[in-house]
């Protein structure tokens, strides 16, 4: 690499030498995620893993993509880039376990206006806190340097998973029945979806973002930043100890788009709002915003980012299992007859 360099490329903007200093930060970060299959090392054309299919019959591939979206405003604003790795992550794993998938490996996409070696550092080490909290591998990745496209100080990114399971143990919503029972697992916030309602509420700016509420008990950029949660490995365990049905992440379009993603025909789900503790800043939205509640549902995860599918038989079962683990769980609805609709009581 000592002798690639370009004066001109760079008096356009590009400094591939920046790149070069990037990959030696994040080398680290990087290999902290390595897990069992990993058959390549950081730098080559493509990311090689050598998955275990000893124990499988029939194994399918499941992967999932997603990206930040204008959460990353707030990255920006806040000059606070740690977390929004962890989100990216977030938003395709959680995908991926949906069908009782373990994401094996992920890759993330990052352009931006300008290739700074630290900051990318620091964004990828958010992306490996979250492969290492997903137990997945950070395999590779791009990062594109583009002048003139991006503001000063401004950067996009994406990102994509992919898992396996025996086609045998999926989940695929063919076993629901009627009486069978909702746990919502509780969100860490907004999650990262819903953000240009968000930034239009609060009219968000440096200043806006600093404000200190109090019934927040932290500032609103704060709460606001926090980085979506990863369900993956209480998902898999689940799926390891009790009988689940099916999965959903709450995500863009909340409760009336997500939930019934995981019906099958001739069933349908009451869900009580009131059965679990909605999180303050859901209410600040609303209020401040002049929300109708419907559309706040229909929005965001208003406090529940996963929800899953059990037998009435395994719900203490599964509910001390995920307690176990350190997540809040709720018992919020039942399956009943309908056709894949969602109902409210709002």
């Amino acid at each position: 690499m000592e002798k690639s360099f370009s004066e001109s490329y760079k008096a356009a903007g590009v400094d591939v030498t920046a790149g070069y200093k990037s990959v030696e930060l994040i080398k680290n970060a990087v290999k902290s995620t390595y897990i069992d299959g990993v058959a390549s090392d950081l730098g080559g054309f493509g990311g090689l893993f050598a998955p275990n299919l000893k124990d499988m019959k029939e194994p399918i591939l499941v992967s999932g993509t997603d990206g930040v979206g204008t959460k990353l405003k707030l990255a920006f604003l806040m000059n606070k880039h740690d977390t929004i790795g962890q989100d990216c992550v977030a938003m395709c794993v959680n995908d991926v376990v949906c069908c009782g998938a373990k994401p094996l490996f992920f890759l993330d996409y990052m352009s931006l206006w300008k290739n700074i070696p630290e900051m990318v550092a620091t964004i990828v080490g958010g992306v490996a806190e979250g492969c290492r909290q997903a137990g997945c591998a950070l395999v590779g990745g791009e990062t594109a340097e583009m002048p003139g496209l991006y503001s000063e100080n401004e950067y996009d990114l994406a990102g994509f998973s992919v898992g396996i399971v025996d086609k045998e143990k999926m989940i695929d919503s063919s076993k629901i029945e009627i009486g069978d029972k909702v746990i919502g697992i509780a969100s860490s916030g907004v999650h990262s979806n819903g953000f240009s309602l968000v930034r239009k509420v609060f009219n968000v700016n440096e200043e806006s973002l600093k404000e200190y509420k109090e019934e927040l008990g932290m500032t609103l950029g704060e709460a606001l930043i926090t980085p979506t949660k990863i369900y993956v490995k209480p998902a898999l365990s689940l799926i390891e100890n009790v009988n689940v049905k099916g999965i959903s992440h709450i995500t863009g379009g909340g409760f009336y788009e997500n939930m019934p993603r995981m019906l099958r025909d001739g069933v349908a789900l009451n869900i009580d709002v009131n059965s679990y503790n909605r999180k303050p800043i859901f209410d600040l939205i609303q209020k401040t915003g002049n929300i109708p509640t419907r559309d706040m549902y229909n929005t965001f995860n208003m406090g529940i980012g996963m929800a899953v599918i059990v037998p009435e038989a395994d719900v203490e079962k599964a509910l001390e299992l995920l307690k176990s683990q350190g997540e809040e769980a709720y018992v919020i609805g039942e399956v009943v007859e309908g056709n894949k609709e969602i109902n409210l009581n709002i």
